[in-house]
């Protein structure tokens, strides 16, 4: 059955819409998309300097709040100043005639992406929403809050705590004191970028699994029988993604820990309403 994507035509005509007037239809919201990217760049763009100073490179300066609070938390904890950052031993520097004005669009492309995040999906949602039929459309209600929420706490996580504490392992980790480390442009960017966007869409967790759980993919029996493994996953996850240090392993382990739990949890409350509507529809 073809999807219906045109709300302005009758049913037969939207039942006779060809791949191509589908392809049409998602050309239009692809087209507002990348409109919206260019206009969340250019607000980038008038506040790069804030941008690329105080947030992207926020991470490599030792009085950045995370660290102040690290510090706090492991004073707190009777730990002294171990958890204290007191240098952060590192040179930026650009090897490419063009590197800086590449890397430029390319944090003013990252930053519109993430501004524009919200419209983007709403455009994606606009795109399948009329295949689906009104009993799904009234399950899904929100979805674009709960989508941006989780996206925007992924990044403010990996910004907060998984960039920090990596770029203050690697920054002052050195095989001797005789070896500088003396870092390009492109390659923090390169290890910054993929640590945020990757937190965003990894908190996406939930809302998949709960997703698989209506289409009757998952079950709670199934998430808690395999609840060992996907334990070892996250954990082997968490060491690749991370420096090989314990606190920023844990970091990242612990909310993907219960990323998984709140899925549980979701399933289970699917499976109930699912029985409730089979009981209704036997009486």
């Amino acid at each position: 059955m073809a999807l219906n994507f045109l709300g302005n035509k009758s049913m037969d005509e939207k039942a006779e819409m060809s791949f191509l007037d589908h392809l049409d239809v998602l050309r239009k919201y692809l087209f507002r998309s990348a409109v919206a990217i260019a206009i969340g760049m250019l607000i980038a763009g008038i506040y790069n300097e804030f941008i690329i100073d105080s947030i992207l490179l926020g991470p490599m300066h030792k009085d950045f709040i995370s660290f102040r609070k690290l510090c706090e938390w492991g004073q707190q904890l009777g730990l002294g100043n171990s958890m204290c950052t007191s240098t952060i031993s590192i040179n930026m520097q650009n090897t490419n005639t063009t590197g800086q004005i590449s890397m430029f669009f390319t944090v003013l492309f990252v930053a519109g992406l993430v501004i524009a995040f919200p419209y983007i999906f709403w455009q994606f949602w606009l795109f399948i929403r009329p295949a689906l039929t009104k009993k799904e459309l009234n399950k899904t209600r929100g979805v674009i809050f709960w989508v941006s929420f989780l996206f925007f706490t992924g990044i403010l996580f990996g910004y907060f705590f998984l960039v920090p504490i990596s770029m203050n392992f690697l920054a002052n980790f050195s095989l001797s004191d005789k070896i500088q480390n003396i870092w390009t442009i492109e390659s923090y960017i390169g290890t910054v970028m993929p640590f945020i966007l990757g937190t965003g869409l990894a908190f996406q967790l939930p809302l998949v699994i709960y997703f698989l759980a209506h289409i009757g993919v998952v079950s709670t029996k199934f998430l808690r029988t395999n609840r060992k493994y996907a334990v070892l996953i996250i954990v082997i996850v968490a060491g690749i993604i991370t420096p090989p240090e314990v606190i920023s392993q844990i970091v990242v382990t612990l909310p993907l820990l219960l990323l998984y739990e709140i899925s549980i949890l979701l399933t289970r409350n699917v499976e109930k309403k699912k029985a409730k509507e089979e009981i209704k529809e036997w009486s």
